[in-house]
C-alpha cells in the first residue's frame, strides 16, 4: 500500500507538470537542505536555525557517505524512513492499523514522499519502543535519544522508557539509557554553542519567533496552555476556506476519538503490556491538544498528530472498516489528493 502510494502520488505530479524543484520548495526542505550544506561545509556563518538539526545532521552524513546531493538525500531519508516506519508500525500496532496509519493522512504522505522530518523522527521513534519491547535498551534509548534531535516532542519516547525503567526496579538499565541520552544531548548542543554562542538555539526558536501569540502573553505567547485552546482561538483569528477547515476539523474529531478509545478494556490490556507506549501516547496527546501557538495549533494539527496515529488507529480498530478493497481505494485517493494539496488546487486549476 505505501509502495503504490508513493507511485500515485508522484504520478499525480507528472501528470499537473508540478514536478521540477517540488520537493526543494516544499514546507521546511529548504531550510534543512540549507543547514545540510553548511554541515558538510562546518561552517554557519549567515545561516539561520529555525529547526532541531537531525535532520539536517542525516542529510549530510547521507550526502557525505554516497556522493548525492543533499536535495536527493533529503528526499531518500524521508522516502526510506517512510517504508521503515510503516514495517516497525505493523509490528507494534498490526497491519490494519499500520495501513490506516501508512494511507490516511494527507500531510504524512506528502511528508513521506516529497520530503520532510517527520519520518525520520517516526522510524526513530518507533524504532526505539520495537527495541525496548526486546529488550534492547541501550538501542532504544539511542533511537529515542535521536528522534528528539528531530522532532522535539519525541522527548516523550525516553519519558516513557525512563519511568517503566524506575518501575520496574531495573536501575543499571534506567542509568544506561540515562547515560545515552544525555551523550547524544551534549553532542548535539556543542556545535550550537560553539556556533552561535547558545546551546539551547533550536529550543529557543520555537519560543522567540512569531507564529501568532497566545492571547495577553504577547506576539511571541506561550508554547502550550489550556487544552484545545489554541485550536479554537486560533480558528478564530485566522480565518480559513470551509474546505480548510473541514479537514482540520475532521482529524481533530478523529484524534479525540481514539483518545476516547484508549480508555476501553483492549486499550488498557495493551497499556499494561506496554506502559512506556502508554505513556508516550498520553504526554504527546496533552501536548497536542494544549498546543498553543494560534495560527498553527488548528492549521497544522493533521501534521502534528502524525506521531501518535498509529496507535490512534489501533485504539479505534474496533469501529474502523477492514475491508481491503476499501484500504486500497482509500489508498489511492488520499495520494492523489495529497499531491493535489501540496502543489496548490490554485495552480490545479490554473494547469487545468
Amino acid at each position: 500500500m505505501a509502495a503504490l502510494g508513493f507511485a500515485i502520488l508522484w504520478i499525480t505530479g507528472f501528470v499537473l507538470h508540478q514536478t521540477p524543484k517540488l520537493v526543494l520548495n516544499y514546507g521546511d526542505n529548504l531550510a534543512y537542505v540549507t543547514v545540510a550544506d553548511a554541515i558538510l561545509r562546518w561552517d554557519f556563518h549567515g545561516v539561520s536555525i529555525q529547526h532541531f538539526m537531525g535532520y539536517p545532521y542525516f542529510i549530510a552524513a547521507t550526502s557525505f557517505l554516497f556522493r548525492v546531493p543533499t536535495v536527493f538525500s533529503l528526499w531518500l531519508i524521508a522516502a526510506g524512513s517512510t517504508l521503515l516506519s510503516v514495517w516497525i508500525a505493523a509490528r507494534l500496532v498490526g497491519t490494519l492499523a499500520a495501513a490506516y496509519f501508512a494511507i490516511t493522512n494527507l500531510a504524512w504522505l506528502q511528508l513521506a514522499w516529497i520530503g520532510g522530518s517527520e519520518p525520520l523522527a517516526m522510524a526513530l521513534g518507533l524504532g526505539a519502543f520495537l527495541a525496548f519491547r526486546r529488550n534492547r535498551v541501550f538501542l532504544a534509548a539511542l533511537a529515542g535519544s535521536l528522534s528528539v534531535t528531530v522532532r522535539p516532542l519525541m522527548i516523550f519516547v525516553l519519558v516513557g522508557i525512563g519511568v517503566v525503567l524506575l518501575y520496574r526496579r531495573k536501575f543499571a538499565r534506567f542509568f544506561v539509557a540515562a547515560g545515552t541520552g544525555i551523550l547524544v544531548g551534549i553532542l548535539y548542543v556543542l556545535p550550537l554553542a560553539h556556533f552561535f554562542g547558545d546551546p539551547l538555539l533550536t529550543v529557543h526558536s520555537y519560543t522567540t519567533r512569531d507564529y501568532g501569540g497566545g492571547g495577553i502573553a504577547g506576539p511571541h505567547g506561550h508554547l502550550f496552555g489550556w487544552p484545545f485552546h489554541g485550536i479554537i482561538a486560533g480558528t478564530i483569528a485566522y480565518p480559513s476556506p470551509w474546505t480548510n477547515l473541514l479537514l482540520s476539523f475532521s482529524w481533530i474529531a478523529i484524534v479525540v476519538a481514539g483518545a476516547g478509545m484508549m480508555f476501553s478494556g483492549r486499550f488498557r490490556e495493551y497499556a499494561r503490556a506496554y506502559p512506556n507506549e502508554a505513556i508516550f501516547c498520553a504526554l504527546y496527546l496533552l501536548a497536542l491538544f494544549s498546543y498553543d501557538y494560534l495560527l498553527w495549533a488548528r492549521s497544522n494539527f493533521m501534521r502534528f498528530s502524525i506521531p501518535v496515529l498509529p496507535f490512534i488507529f489501533f485504539a479505534l480498530m474496533p469501529v474502523l472498516p477492514k475491508n481491503r478493497r476499501f484500504l486500497w481505494c482509500l489508498n489511492i485517493i488520499g495520494a492523489v489528493l495529497a499531491m493535489i494539496s501540496a502543489v496548490g488546487l490554485k495552480n490545479v486549476i490554473s494547469h487545468g
